[in-house]
């Protein structure tokens, strides 16, 4: 069972950045490592993957060109760097991982282990 750890996120304002960081406890077995993020009363939405042994990078639309992925595999840990904040990045940003290399990369349901979640609130 991996157990994946997130820290960073807070409060901003619009403009500003965070980093969030994601630890995880094996990394032997696992394919994709990522982020989505829950906004109240919302769908939980990908955010962007990264393959752990390639290095590709998958982010989602919404972020494009503001978030940058990258990992230290040394450390069994990812980072998600956001700039350009906009308010309506405020949610709950989950780690997410899965072993398995063919799956529908946007869907959470396809993704076993999960953080704990830390909150970013980006205010106007």
């Amino acid at each position: 069972q991996v157990q994946l750890v997130e820290y960073g996120g807070g409060s901003v304002q619009a403009g500003g950045s965070l980093r969030l960081s994601c630890v995880a406890s094996d990394t032997f077995s696992i394919y994709y490592m990522g982020w989505f993020r829950q906004a109240p009363g919302k769908e939980r939405e990908f955010v962007g993957v990264m393959s752990w042994n390639e290095s590709s990078v998958y982010p989602g639309d919404s972020v494009k060109g503001r978030f940058t992925f990258s990992k230290d595999n040394s450390k069994n840990t990812m980072y998600l760097e956001m700039n350009n904040l906009k308010p309506e990045d405020t949610a709950v940003y989950y780690c997410a991982a899965s072993p398995i290399w063919e799956i529908a990369l946007f869907s959470p349901t396809n993704y076993p282990y999960w953080g704990q979640g830390t909150q970013v609130t980006v205010s106007s």
